[in-house]
């Protein structure tokens, strides 16, 4: 599980820097000093990944709650179609409207405290960046929530986020140190990793969700009474 949210993290990272580099390329990194700008990128990952890690736990209470009511797996088949059709045809995904007025305001009042710090470079600044930065859309993000929701707990949920995390930080680390030779040529070949990565990823889920008793891929399904009783003794 943790593998495979590791793995969506670096899908992520490759989304992120194949489709326009990421956002830590407009951060006020000091360039003059390479351990001071190490610490400040740093403190802009641990940011993100702690944004993630919350987002998880509170979505892994929902993973809890299909697990009681025994529909966990086909939640599991679920995500993994939704990943595939998001591939296959993501103008579906795409629609106005699809999300409620106040989440848009919402992303809109992120972005504009986000490009307020983007204008500083006090020391708390990198980390409130990473903070907001883990907030705005990204359909990546979205799957691995997906995926998060599928965990039997909201520890669990927020720990598979956390790793969703750390997968984007090495693609994203060398953006920032390698970001010229960030062509748009490079940015367009590694834009068509991303699509192959996620159906991967949305057939693991499937598979899982099958319950074909392969271990660690696609345990045998566990009844939801027999789970309840276990963890009540």
């Amino acid at each position: 599980m943790w593998i495979s949210a590791f793995i969506l993290g670096i899908a992520g990272g490759f989304h992120c820097v194949g489709m326009c580099g990421p956002i830590a390329l407009m951060l006020p990194l000091d360039r003059s000093n390479g351990a001071r700008r190490a610490v400040q990128l740093g403190n802009y990952h641990l940011g993100r990944i702690l944004t993630y890690t919350l987002i998880g736990l509170m979505f892994g209470i929902l993973g809890l709650g299909f697990r009681f009511f025994g529909v966990q797996q086909q939640f599991s088949v679920i995500t993994g179609l939704v990943m595939i059709v998001a591939v296959l045809f993501p103008r579906l995904m795409r629609r106005k409207g699809m999300l409620p007025p106040w989440y848009y305001r919402f992303v809109s009042a992120v972005k504009n405290r986000l490009g307020a710090l983007m204008r500083k470079r006090s020391a708390k600044t990198f980390f409130l960046a990473g903070l907001f930065n883990g907030l705005l859309p990204c359909g990546m993000v979205y799957m691995a929530v997906l995926g998060a929701m599928t965990t039997d707990s909201l520890w669990e949920g927020g720990a598979y986020m956390a790793f969703f995390g750390l997968g984007t930080v090495p693609l994203m680390t060398v953006a920032v140190y390698l970001g010229n030779l960030l062509t748009p040529a490079v940015r367009h070949r590694v834009r068509k990793l991303v699509p192959v990565v996620v159906v991967g990823m949305g057939v693991l889920f499937i598979v899982r969700g099958l319950g074909l008793g392969i271990p660690y891929i696609s345990p045998a399904p566990v009844a939801a009474e027999a789970s309840f009783n276990i963890m009540c003794h």
